[in-house]
Formats: C-alpha cells, structure tokens, sequence
C-alpha cells in the first residue's frame, strides 16, 4: 500500500470513528455521526447523531432525556427510573411518578394505574386502575366495588363521579339513559327528548318544547321552545345575609333577557346586541353595550371598559390593563403577578409574540424578556445573564408552556442555536452541530468545530488546529509552533530504571 492510499484510509479512519484527541477539547464533533460535550470533569454531558435525530442529554438536576426524535422522546431521573415517555407527541405519552403510572394515545385511549411491586398504597382510594377507549370504553377498578365500574358505549353501562354526575348508566344509548347528581336522579327515555327528574329534585321535560325542574330551598328552572324561552330561579346560599334576594334568569330570545341578583341587573334587547349592566355588590361597576361585541362602555371600581370595535378596545379588570387596536393584528397587556411587572404585546396572537417580566419593588432591575417571532425566531433571556435563542422556531410560541413539545419536536427545527448560561459563557451551533463554536472567559477557553474536518481550540496555555477530526494538525504551546499528526499522540509509557541487585 503507498503513502497516498495509506493517509486516505487514515483520514476515512479519523472521519469516521475519531482519534484520540486532547483531554482539554470539550467537543468530540463527528458530524453528521455523532457529536459529543464534556463538562470541565470530562463527564458527557450530551450526545447527538443523525443531526438531531439521536440523541443523550443530561439536565442540571440529574435527568437524563434521550431517545429518536420525534419518535421517541424518554426522561429517566438520576436512579435510572423512567419518568416520562412520548412518542409523535402528542400521539402517545407516558409519564410515571414513584408507584403509578398513566400513559395515553391522543388523550382517547387511556390507562392508569399501580407500578408492579409498588409500595402497598395507604387507602382505598389509592387502589384504583382506570382503562377507557373515548368515547366507547370506560372502566375503572379499585378496591372499593362501590366505586368500580365497566361502561361500553352505546350497549350499557354505569360509569362513577365522572363528566359531572355522580352516576351515569346507560341501556341501548340513547333509548334509555339515568343520570344522578347531588341526590336527583333523571331518567331519559329516550335521550334527550324524554326527561323524569325524582329524588332530591322533582322535573319533567319534552325536549325541545318545554320542561321544568324543581330543587326545593335551592332552584327552580323551566324552559319553552329550548333555548328560546327560560326562566331560572336560584335561591342563596344559606350562610347569606337575611334578607339576600335570589338570583332570577328570564330569556325570550331573541327580544329580552333579564338576570337579577344580590345588587346585580343585567338586561339585553334584541340579544345580544343592546344592553347594561349594573353591579352594586361586591363592587361598583355599570356598562351599555350597543351593538354588543363591538361597542362596550363600562367603568367601575375595579373594572372599565372602553371598546370601539374591532378598531380599537381599551380595558382594565382588576388590574390587568389590555389594549386591542384593529383586532386581532395589535394586542398589548400589562398586570403584575407574583412581585412582577409583566407586559405582553403580540402580531396577530403568535405573528409577534413578546413577554417582559420587571421585577415591582425595583423596577431599575435588567427584566427578563421572552420574544418569537413566529416562525422564524425565538428569543429568551432571564435578566440575569442567562439568554438563549433558535431560528428557526415554529412550535415556541403556539406550545410555550410544553416542555414535551420542546424535547420532542423543537431541535427538528434549530438550524441555529445559541445558548448562554452567564456573560462570556457562550456557545452557538449551526445546522444541528455542524458548526459550533464556543467560548468560556471564565476558563480563558475557546472552540470552533467544522464537523469532523476543523477544529480550533485554544486556552491559556496552548492553541491547537486540528484537520480530518485530529489526523494532523498545528498546536503551539509553551515550547513552540509545530504540525504533527496528532493521531500519533498516545500516552508515554513511565520509564523503568533496572534496580541493581543488593551486594
């Protein structure tokens, strides 16, 4: 073999599976088969291959989240025990606590339950396993027969505290349902067309023409020609001061409705267009409405509202401040929440999408800012030097609060990415780490990476360019400039001194 055909292989060799390289590098960059970081303790901290497709991250905390984007995304804690699991989120997903378990497909076919070998559980009511298919299927199983239940929908079946009811039981749906809540059981027969209330209420309804429904001390309803006529009475509540008139709701839709209570008016002509209302308890408050949604004035203690629809809207409720100029291109929000100062504007809801947190008591303090610019960019900075931002960034901003979105489907996008952790403590990654360069002031340390064919990494000490993922390079060092071929670098052997016998 020549000297040509033997660097050739050994620089397919380096490309392909790496050479032993400095201690100090921080990067072992493979790409596009695999691209590994250090922490300063030599200890991984992620791995990736296939761009973002595989990948190994360790969190601050001890977690571990890896898997095979978007197919497979898993958490582990620090003892090595799974904690959550998606796959194609939100197609499937798992999460796991110390002794139960829940995983769903879609949130329609859905399972909990108690891990095997699961400490025993402390009550009856920890006791359980759930299974349903939405919206045929649904059982329950404890330890508790009063509380366990089988429903398949539509042949028959009785489901427990669940959609509202206490009980819900069904035969042949919809010919004959039977539902209970608060002690009033309604049978209907079928539903919804037939209705006989008994129990703790008494009622009869034929569905849509008229029906009624009494709970004595506590309400009374009846309706004419659903939804058009109804008129409601609820009684207040028993620790109400003597004397607390009950709360009436009459409708003759579409020309008049009319709600009272305890210092309270409501009236709408030609619903919903024309109306007021006027609140005297628990605060002061009056609005007219004319041409209800489009123009609304209102003004009270905690409350006003100013609304020229849809031009330009104006309100302030309980100290929430919300302004709309030619909705819904311009929203702009300002409250305070928690000892922050936060101010919200967005473009068309998520177009343009801004929140900055300034902390109340010192408002002089640098704020914290979250920006996306849908769907190109995301932006994040906490004030405190601490700052991130992607392009491009098309989940951020309709799932900002979905750190399974995050894990799962938002790296599939990061064609750039930049993370700082503190001021000179930074690192940028370009094509899912095809690029990256990276610089610590703190270590006096820096690093630039082209894939597998440049790597630059210089310190305090030394600099070192290596080509062909560490085939053969420059370094300078204390003793001099010089390229070598630093696939040569292994270990020196400890010299041996031969010990001369005793006399």
């Amino acid at each position: 073999m020549n000297a040509h055909r033997l660097t050739a292989l050994l620089g397919l060799t380096a490309v392909t599976f790496g050479v032993p390289v400095q201690a100090e590098e921080r990067e072992h960059n493979g790409w596009p088969i695999t691209v590994e970081r250090f922490d300063a303790a030599g200890r991984s901290e992620s791995w990736s291959a296939a761009g973002p497709l595989w990948f190994t991250q360790t969190k601050a905390g001890g977690d571990t989240v890896s898997g095979f984007r978007p197919f497979w995304v898993q958490t582990k804690d620090a003892q090595g025990d799974l904690r959550s699991a998606q796959s194609l989120y939100p197609l499937f997903d798992y999460s796991a606590e110390a002794n139960t378990y829940r995983w769903t497909v879609f949130q329609l076919i859905n399972r909990s339950g108690r891990k095997a070998g699961a400490v025993p559980p402390r009550s009856l009511l920890e006791e359980r396993e759930a299974f349903d298919v939405w919206p045929f299927w649904f059982s329950r199983r404890t330890a508790d027969p009063a509380t366990s239940y089988r429903a398949l929908l539509p042949l028959a079946g009785t489901i427990k505290h669940r959609l509202g009811y206490d009980r819900l039981s069904w035969t042949l749906f919809p010919f004959y349902v039977q539902s209970e809540k608060h002690g009033a059981v309604t049978t209907q027969t079928p539903w919804p067309l037939l209705r006989v209330t008994h129990g703790a209420a008494t009622g009869f309804a034929l569905w849509p023409l008229f029906g009624w429904e009494e709970r004595p001390g506590v309400s009374h309803d009846k309706f004419l020609l659903w939804p058009l006529g109804y008129d409601s009475t609820t009684q207040p509540q028993p620790d109400a001061p003597a004397g607390t008139p009950p709360r009436r709701e009459f409708g003759a839709l579409p020309f008049y409705t009319r709600t009272t209570g305890p210092g309270f008016v409501n009236e709408d002509f030609a619903w919903p267009f024309f109306g007021y209302t006027d609140r005297t308890l628990p605060d002061r408050y009056h609005e007219t409405r004319y041409l209800w949604p489009f123009f609304v004035q209102g003004h009270g203690d905690e409350r006003s509202v100013n609304r020229w629809g849809p031009f330009y809207t104006h309100s302030v409720i309980q100290g929430y401040d919300k302004t709309w100029i030619a909705w819904p291109l311009l929203r702009h929000a300002t409250w305070t929440d928690a000892g922050l100062v936060q101010t919200k504007t967005q473009f068309l809801y998520v177009c343009y999408w801004s929140l900055e947190q300034r902390s109340a008591r010192n408002p002089s303090l640098p704020a914290a800012q979250l920006t996306h610019i849908w769907p190109l960019f995301s932006s994040w900075d906490n004030g405190a030097g601490r700052s991130q931002w992607q392009a491009l960034s098309p989940f951020e901003a309709l799932f900002a609060n979905s750190e399974k979105v995050r894990s799962a489907w938002a790296p599939l996008f990061a064609l750039i990415r930049h993370d700082q952790s503190a001021p000179g403590e930074e690192r940028t990654a370009l094509l899912w780490n095809a690029v990256t360069w990276e610089r610590s002031v703190k270590e006096a340390r820096a690093e630039f990476h082209l894939g597998p064919l440049l790597s630059v990494e210089t310190n305090a000490q030394a600099k070192r360019v290596a080509l062909a993922r560490g085939l053969f390079g420059w370094q300078r060092g204390p003793t001099g400039s010089r390229w070598r071929m630093f696939w040569l670098d292994f270990p020196a052997n400890p010299a041996t001194v031969a010990v001369p016998p005793a006399p």
